[in-house]
């Protein structure tokens, strides 16, 4: 009988500390504190992220606008240097600009004169290309 209390005392001893070591692993609860701690790291991080995201929407319309200030340059360059040119009415060449390429429209009287509206876009600075739409005007 002394035999079996010892045998039951070690097998609860054991138990007792199988339980104890396999809790150890376990975390404490966190304190308030360092809830609070976790909490503003994850709110740091998630405002990080969305100030990375807005910076680069906000280069992304920087970059749109500097693009369209510089077709809006480029326009009023080719339209200036066309009015310096004798023999050209180009009043009636429409000049729009898109990605720095150029597109020539309206009316023309004659083939050279269109060749050299497309040689005096094409030399200004800042154009990429010429797209010519322009016709050439019919005498009746």
């Amino acid at each position: 009988m002394e035999h079996t209390r010892s045998n039951i005392g070690i097998a609860v001893a054991a138990a007792t500390a199988l339980l104890l070591l396999g809790g150890c692993d376990r975390q404490e609860p966190k304190s308030f504190s360092q809830k609070v701690d976790q909490s503003a790291a994850n709110f740091s991080q998630k405002v990080d992220q969305s100030a990375a995201k807005l910076a680069d929407k906000t280069g992304e319309a920087a970059t749109t606008v500097a693009m369209a200030a510089d077709d809006a340059a480029i326009t009023a360059k080719v339209k200036t240097a066309l009015l310096a040119e004798p023999g050209l009415k180009s009043f009636d060449i429409n000049v729009d600009t898109k990605d720095a390429m150029v597109t020539l429209s309206g009316n023309i009287g004659t083939n050279d004169l269109r060749e050299r509206a497309k040689q005096i876009a094409s030399t200004t600075a800042g154009v990429r290309g010429v797209i010519d739409n322009l016709m050439l005007k019919t005498t009746s």
